[in-house]
């Protein structure tokens, strides 16, 4: 079926410029991951220099917490923005059609499901971290009214990921970076000025997330294109389910339960004080907004591979990683040097006091030379999961960040390791994934399961 014109803001990546492409691509993404991280990292500065430390641990001990339940979402997400790719790509109108209303009316779906088990399991997650007396007041009020406010969240995300793969990366970009100046403003009304603490920056951070969610989907409702969203057509096709289960649920364990295992992970750490435990979330923010670049990057080669299989051009596919490899190093050296240089500088952003910037500084100048390690995991994922190919890829990431990662951690822990040694599970993790990423790629096992779907 004949696609109708494409609207200025959509990319067909099956032809022109490979790099030109990618770079087009993400960086308006990046900009677009820049703003959302900055929704968490604002309420992050606000109450680590409006209200204390304590504020500053309680809201880092929340993120593993939400990342957990977010991360299951998304699994999912990211196997219905492959499967509409691949649809946009080979220009077949009806299943594209079908895959947008399947995904829309199933996240609708979870939005139901991920505020009542974040509500209810919140004390139990918190406990399960260990988290101290004096944080974990202040971590359950963030978290039962995040939770509370989840769907925004969620709404944007599928929204903005059916756009990016038909290539539009830059119009939710726009909504994204309103709604984050909106966030910053009101954490410094409810906090600073009207002293409302945590409780206030949480309640920020979901109004934020709801106008932006309102923004994207008012742009599928308007849309004149093949991707539209109509009301009246939100039905589950069970034959698009299945494939975006298919595709999707590897990805969605994979992120859920490697988000998880960060949960132990904050168990560790909150073993030692709350200024290692400030210091931990100095990092992890900072960590955040350095590893965007290349989860950007990973997105447009998911898009990117996704589209030219659609069109049945392999060869074109095979090299979107390759420029993604050379494009992601240079990136990541751009980022690693400065950090290091500056990092006591940038940790005592969140909070000043001595112990707080030395611990920070310890575990950025730890990790961010292995960055380079997580840039080529990312490329070398998002390839495959542009190609439908997650499961091998979950095996993996699980294998390295989770069972590799805990069986560190309690080894480790027997021997007495202090704070250093146990950020350290983190960059040994990604050196692992890399390595048998790299192995199960250029074995070429994936491009026969292909081989095998269009047979």
């Amino acid at each position: 079926m004949a696609f109708l014109h494409r609207e200025k803001h959509d990319t067909d990546m099956t032809q022109g410029s490979i790099a030109r492409l990618l770079l087009a691509f993400a960086i308006p993404l990046m900009v677009g991951n820049l703003f959302q991280q900055l929704y968490n990292t604002v309420d992050s500065l606000i109450v680590g220099n409006f209200v204390g430390k304590q504020a500053l641990a309680a809201v880092g001990c929340t993120g593993p917490i939400i990342n957990t339940l977010i991360g299951l979402f998304s699994g999912l997400a990211a196997g219905a923005s492959v499967v509409i790719s691949q649809y946009y790509g080979a220009k077949d109108e009806e299943k594209l059609g079908k895959a947008v209303h399947t995904t829309v009316l199933l996240t609708l779906a979870a939005c139901l499901v991920l505020t009542a088990i974040g509500v209810w399991a919140t004390p139990l997650m918190l406990r399960l971290m260990d988290t101290p007396e004096d944080v974990i007041g202040e971590a359950a009020v963030y978290l039962r009214i995040y939770f509370g406010g989840v769907s925004g969240l969620l709404l944007y995300n599928i929204g903005s990921g059916i756009l990016r793969a038909v290539g539009d990366s830059t119009r939710p970009l726009y909504f994204l970076i309103f709604s984050a100046f909106l966030n910053t403003g009101l954490d410094l009304l409810f906090v600073a000025v009207l002293h409302m603490g945590i409780a206030g920056a949480a309640i920020a951070t979901i109004l934020s997330q709801f106008i932006s969610a309102a923004l994207v989907l008012l742009l599928l409702l308007r849309s004149k294109e093949p991707y539209r969203l109509c009301l009246n057509q939100l039905q589950i096709s069970t034959g698009m389910l299945r494939r975006i289960c298919n595709i999707g649920i590897p990805s969605s364990l994979q992120m859920g339960i490697t988000a998880f295992s960060n949960v132990f992970v904050m168990g560790y750490i909150n073993h030692f004080e709350s200024s290692c435990m400030a210091g931990w979330t100095a990092y992890n923010k900072l960590d955040a907004l350095a590893m965007l670049p290349m989860q950007s990057l990973s997105l447009a080669l998911t898009t990117f591979v996704g589209q030219n299989l659609g069109a049945g051009d392999l060869n074109r596919a095979k090299a979107g990683p390759r420029y993604g490899v050379l494009m992601g190093m240079a990136l990541m050296l751009l980022i690693i040097v400065p950090l290091m240089i500056f990092a006591p500088q940038l940790t005592a952003l969140f909070n000043a006091e001595a112990e707080v910037v030395a611990f920070g500084t310890l575990f950025v100048r730890l990790c961010s030379p292995f960055y380079l390690a997580f840039a080529i995991n990312q490329v070398y994922s998002g390839a495959l999961r542009g190609a439908g190919d997650t499961r091998p890829t979950m095996f993996i990431m699980l294998g390295s960040f989770v069972a590799f990662r805990q069986l560190y951690l309690f080894v480790v822990s027997r021997f007495g390791a202090g704070p250093g040694v146990i950020s350290l599970s983190y960059p040994i993790g990604w050196v692992l994934c890399s390595a048998l990423l790299l192995v199960y790629y250029y074995r070429g096992k994936w491009i026969k399961k292909l081989n095998l779907q269009e047979s």
